[in-house]
């Protein structure tokens, strides 16, 4: 079979990978074609375009690049053509990917959704072209299930959520990770800044605003894999703060507390039952637009999927120095931390157990067949 993979991010970067295995798997004749990035390229296939050159965060940001976008648009449209498979599978990433659904449709090719376009949060008008458009929905999160069938009567399947997976099949951190880091035995403040230049800029340096109120841990970055040390290095004025890149998962295992730029992050933090303060500065503008357009009560999936706060959230004026400090020292405190360990426990069974990358693959080839 022929497949060509859609990921738009780091997080789809790795749920695509963590799939791709699973179709070898089932498929080891697989012919695949991608847009994604380091992890999925590794897999094996043919890597198109990597998601850092398509990665543009907020309205505004949008809007300056759109010329960028439209282009990209068209470059995987020719590709696709020439291609010719029997499957497209997008991953989440829908500015893009429901552009390519509706022009797939057009020319007869299939098309699998794995990792829903969060249209309970907003956009929910998107229903109207998913059921148009996309031919099988596999959804990682358990209240997604209600919202498609029982509000909008379109059948999806839950899979599980990846992440459990991909925490599952790591390799665990060596014993010599501290000392090839150069970390000394204090307790650990991981730093999740982000993956994107415009997020990493807005808040890695208020999360480095409080290093010097907490002497007695050590902060550490978590350098995206998609960003080079250099881009960095801007930052990096303090001679307290590590610097790890690629590699959050090792360091999350060895945290005590972290500091998360809202995301997916969010969720990988709670899975390595990290205590975590959520962050979140966007642009003026772009905040303003989702204010008016996003409907949720939260934006961490840890609140998300719990239906309370479990983690606090740090939002636009409220992410400031010392709010970070309040909220830092809150769960550095043994009986909070107690607390949030708890609910992070009742969470991981709501997700479901492992296999989700398994359980997609076999539905994506049961449908091709």
């Amino acid at each position: 079979m022929k497949y060509y993979i859609i990921a738009g991010e780091a997080s789809g970067d790795l749920h695509g990978s963590n799939l791709m295995k699973a179709l070898y798997k089932k498929d080891p004749d697989a012919d695949m074609r991608f847009w994604g990035g380091d992890l999925m390229q590794k897999t094996g296939g043919t890597l198109v375009k990597h998601y850092r050159d398509l990665a543009f965060m907020g309205f505004i940001e949008v809007i300056f690049n759109l010329k960028t976008i439209l282009g990209n648009i068209k470059i995987c449209k020719e590709d696709i053509l020439a291609f010719q498979p029997d499957v497209i599978i997008f991953i989440d990433y829908p500015g893009f990917n429901m552009r390519i659904a509706k022009w797939a449709k057009e020319f007869g090719i299939k098309t699998h959704y794995y990792i829903s376009p969060q249209i309970w949060a907003w956009k929910e008008n998107r229903i109207t072209d998913i059921k148009r458009d996309v031919d099988k929905m596999f959804v990682i999160l358990p209240f997604e299930k209600d919202f498609y069938e029982k509000k909008h009567n379109f059948p999806v399947e839950f899979v599980g959520h990846p992440l459990i997976d991909a925490i599952h099949n790591r390799i665990p951190v060596d014993t010599d990770f501290r000392k090839e880091n150069k970390l000394d035995e204090k307790p650990i403040i991981a730093l999740l800044p982000g993956s994107r230049k415009q997020e990493i800029s807005k808040m890695l340096e208020v999360m480095l605003s409080v290093v010097y109120d907490f002497p007695d841990y050590q902060f550490v970055i978590a350098g995206a894999p998609s960003q080079e040390f250099s881009f960095y290095e801007q930052f990096l004025n303090n001679k307290n703060v590590h610097f790890i890149s690629n590699k959050t998962y090792d360091l999350l295992s060895i945290s005590h507390v972290a500091l998360v730029t809202s995301g997916t992050a969010t969720l990988e933090t709670a899975l390595f039952k990290v205590p975590q303060v959520v962050c979140y500065k966007g642009s003026w503008a772009s905040y303003q637009i989702a204010k008016r357009v996003v409907t949720l009560k939260f934006i961490s999936l840890v609140n998300l999927i719990m239906d309370k706060e479990v983690v606090t959230e740090l939002i636009q004026e409220k992410c400031n120095s010392k709010s970070i400090k309040t909220e830092l020292r809150k769960i550095l405190d043994p009986e909070s931390r107690k607390q949030v360990l708890y609910q992070y426990d009742v969470l991981q069974t709501k997700l479901g157990g492992i296999g989700a990358s398994e359980k997609t693959a076999r539905l994506i080839m049961e449908d091709l067949k």
